[in-house]
């Protein structure tokens, strides 16, 4: 208690010495936790807005994919097939981790000018109806949304605009709607009168691993992405039988598809045996009719057969996202999923989220990380400070420190007694300016701040300025303000409890 009485007298007879720690107290806690505040909301606005939109915390790629960089590649470089999905299936239903996964394709698409001229348009081919459930990030601006088991196509408005602009000069419009004027750019507004429409777009698929093919696909909504739109609007949605054909995959109609017995005899047949069976000798043979042939019900059981909705995923993919269930380490899962199926000898890796995204991933975490520096940088120079100014303190005061030591006061009074200095000011002023940093944080998220410049919106993750601040957050920040007093205070004690009455008379 006597150190305390001792510390409070110090900080009332210095106070312009106080105060000016206690200031540099107040803004150290401050930026410390508004900082705070902006990191949290960088990592939640990532969490909800790419990867609980876009990318799920895991994909899945061929063993053979050389390059990880697969979510948004920059030159629309091919992505290696996955076949066999069923069994990938069955090794992700066995993981207790995971939560939800979506298997999909995605490439890019050559469309052609009335003059011939090609560009590039990246598709994504999903079971829609699925795609909703996993990632629910579309909005409709025009038409409607793909229903389930139907072909087409849903064009995003950054892909709209890029084709009338760069490319075809008319205007597409979803299949059955007329023209909304109001969704006109002012370009296509100025050239009303001679605008072309068009409801459908031919697609050319873009590989170097397969045979590709032109598909004709009606557009049946225009869209946009409920975030990273810049981004994400790259991206046209496309039903996955659609996507399979323009690239070449196996579709899931050719893996459906039944061979009969002649079929199955004549593909196993050896070249010598083959030759023989178009002799002169097999052209002839006795016909046997069946009344069974000319049976009304058998075309009829064929029908049917046809009708049946057909299953996609026994077609290829090139990509698997999957979600983690809340609380699992992202890296820890990604080493046990890859043991799982390297187990089950299955031909694809788990990859984080972050190296499927490259270059949009590492320029996010780059913000992230140059945010944490300056808070860190802030955190120093609070301590050199704060250390500077109670060492110039505890100079100023070798008298009176030399006169308690020659009445009998230890050094670790002398020590406890600028602890409990720094302590005080620290509770006080760093309180202060804790609480002013979570009441700025409240109101920069109130202020509700947007941004359609795509760097902004990595730094903010997302396209609206969100800081927050949780209780783990409060109590790192509080964390902070005590390892900042802690280490500020080292130095000075040790300065401190060199002083001698010797000294303190000399000093006279």
């Amino acid at each position: 208690m006597l150190s305390l009485k001792i510390a409070w007298r110090n900080i009332y007879r210095h106070k312009g010495k106080s105060l000016v720690i206690g200031v540099i107290l107040f803004l150290g806690a401050w930026i410390m936790t508004v900082g705070n505040g902006i990191i949290s909301g960088l990592n939640e606005g990532l969490k909800e807005n790419i990867v609980n939109r876009f990318t799920g915390d895991i994909v899945l790629i061929s063993d053979k994919q050389v390059k990880k960089d697969v979510l948004f590649p920059m030159m629309g470089e091919s992505i290696e097939v996955i076949s066999g999905y069923p069994a990938i299936k069955d090794v992700l239903t066995q993981q207790p981790y995971v939560d939800k996964f979506l298997p999909a394709a995605q490439g890019a698409a050559m469309v052609l000018s009335d003059a011939g001229e090609p560009d590039l348009y990246f598709l994504l081919g999903v079971d829609f109806a699925q795609y909703q459930k996993m990632f629910d990030n579309v909005e409709t601006v025009e038409g409607r949304l793909l229903k389930p088991g139907e072909r087409g196509l849903l064009l995003t408005t950054v892909n709209r605009k890029m084709l009338y602009d760069y490319l075809t000069n008319y205007w597409v419009i979803p299949e059955n709607c007329t023209l909304a004027t109001a969704n006109l750019t002012p370009e296509a507004k100025a050239n009303i009168q001679r605008l072309q429409v068009r409801d459908k777009l031919v697609f050319m698929g873009f590989s170097d691993k397969n045979t590709t093919l032109d598909i004709l696909s009606p557009v049946k909504g225009v869209i946009k992405y409920k975030s990273f739109n810049k981004f994400w609007g790259f991206f046209n949605i496309i039903d996955l039988e659609s996507f399979r054909e323009c690239f070449g995959y196996v579709t899931a109609a050719d893996s459906s598809a039944q061979v009969d017995d002649e079929k199955k005899a004549l593909l196993a047949m050896d070249e010598s045996n083959l030759e023989g069976s178009f002799s002169m000798d097999g052209l002839v043979s006795e016909m046997k009719t069946d009344d069974s042939i000319f049976d009304s019900s058998s075309i009829q059981k064929e029908t049917e057969k046809q009708q049946i909705a057909i299953d996609t995923d026994k077609g290829s993919f090139n990509l698997v996202y999957i979600k983690l269930k809340p609380g699992v380490p992202l890296d820890v899962a990604v080493k046990k999923l890859n043991k799982a199926l390297n187990d089950a000898h299955v031909n694809v890796q788990a990859i984080t989220w972050k190296q499927g995204l490259g270059q949009i991933a590492d320029m996010a975490m780059l913000m992230k990380g140059a945010l944490f520096v300056f808070v860190t940088f802030i955190f120093f120079v609070a301590i050199i400070v704060i250390m500077n100014t109670l060492s110039m303190a505890a100079l100023e005061r070798i008298p009176e420190i030399g006169m308690m030591r020659a009445v009998g006061a230890k050094k670790s009074f002398i020590s406890s007694m600028f602890l409990y200095e720094t302590a005080m000011l620290s509770f006080v002023f760093g309180g202060i300016g804790i609480i002013s940093g979570i009441v700025t944080v409240k109101i920069l998220a109130l202020m509700n701040i947007t941004t359609a410049n795509e760097m902004l919106q990595l730094f903010f993750g997302g396209d609206k300025f969100q800081p927050l601040l949780s209780m783990s957050d409060i109590i790192l920040g509080i964390v902070q303000l005590a390892v900042v007093t802690l280490i500020a205070t080292i130095y000075p004690m040790i300065v401190a409890r060199r002083i001698t009455p010797l000294e303190a008379i000399a000093r006279d």
